[in-house]
């Protein structure tokens, strides 16, 4: 599904560029089932509404979230995305993703490619049949099985997730797949999407900002709970009042009660509203130790200097 690639830019992005008239979170998941629970999409316009969630009846599935995205890359809107997932695995650190693996790609596009098709026969955009090729498993701890080339203690760890330690945030290696707060299931499946959305849609930093049209970024929704004022270990919002408060540290309006108050419904809202704020500041944009080779090979999280 790769269309034709929006016009895009090379030319330093400056605070005036830096426009959009709808933005919006995406909470993902790993989940090898067809609609994970855990699947969440808020959507916002300018100005100081709260944002609203956004779910088909029976809920959303990976490939239908793919299609929503790619529908907005053709139709050009302006819309800044952030997705909850780390969309590379750690390159700088051993000089490439899988060293010991003579297939190793190159870079993230070709990274997705990879994962995508050495996986093209698992269902609902999961990714267990890259898991289980004996070259990669070698580099990912599994429940029960911890590859060989597993470092020692937590993992291998991008550049950027070295700078959210430094923020006293609590980043997971993408290589760990145990444990409820690990990310490397999500960013599998998610690497899935993005290959998808090639020349449709770019994604910070690895593709230039375009003159028009939507954009993906990462983004830690724990950044966006810490910049409203929740504590570190409570940052999860499961009620109402809670979550007007929190917004309201954005300059956001009450939001229209939900049915349900669950992590991923509360962490997508609260971050929509922490990102329609977050684009106007030029330095996200421009991070001190993003260098040209990590905007190609690990990319970067909007909101870490």
């Amino acid at each position: 599904m790769v269309g034709r690639a929006p016009r895009r830019t090379t030319r330093q992005l400056t605070l005036c560029d830096i426009r959009f008239d709808h933005f919006a979170v995406i909470d993902w998941s790993g989940q090898a089932v067809e609609r994970p629970a855990g699947l969440a999409l808020a959507h916002a316009t300018g100005g100081d509404a709260a944002p609203t969630l956004l779910r088909p009846e029976r809920g959303w599935t990976r490939l239908a979230l793919a299609q929503w995205l790619a529908e907005h890359g053709r139709a050009g809107t302006r819309m800044l995305v952030g997705m909850d997932l780390s969309p590379a695995f750690p390159f700088l650190d051993a000089g490439g993703y899988f060293p010991s693996w003579d297939q190793s790609p190159a870079d993230a596009p070709a990274l997705w490619q990879f994962i995508d098709a050495l996986s093209a026969n698992d269902p609902h955009l999961s990714a267990n049949s890259f898991l289980l090729h004996p070259e990669a498993r070698r580099h990912f701890r599994q429940l029960r099985d911890c590859g060989d080339l597993f470092p020692t203690g937590r993992g291998r760890f991008r550049v950027c997730e070295h700078g959210q330690a430094a923020m006293r945030l609590s980043p997971y290696s993408c290589f760990n797949l145990v444990g409820a707060a690990q990310v490397g299931k999500s960013s599998l499946t998610g690497m899935r999407v993005l290959h998808r959305l090639r020349g449709l849609v770019p994604i910070w930093p690895f593709d230039p900002l375009p003159d028009h049209g939507p954009v993906i970024v990462e983004i830690y929704t724990a950044l966006a709970a810490r910049a409203a004022g929740l504590r570190k270990g409570l940052s999860k919002i499961r009620d109402g009042a809670s979550l007007d408060e929190a917004l309201a540290a954005f300059g956001t309006r009450p939001h229209a009660p939900l049915a349900r108050y669950d992590d991923h419904s509360t962490d997508a809202i609260l971050t929509t509203a922490w990102l329609r704020r977050a684009v106007a500041d030029a330095a996200l944009w421009h991070p001190e130790h993003l260098t040209p080779k990590i905007a190609q090979t690990e990319g970067w999280t909007f909101g870490v200097y």
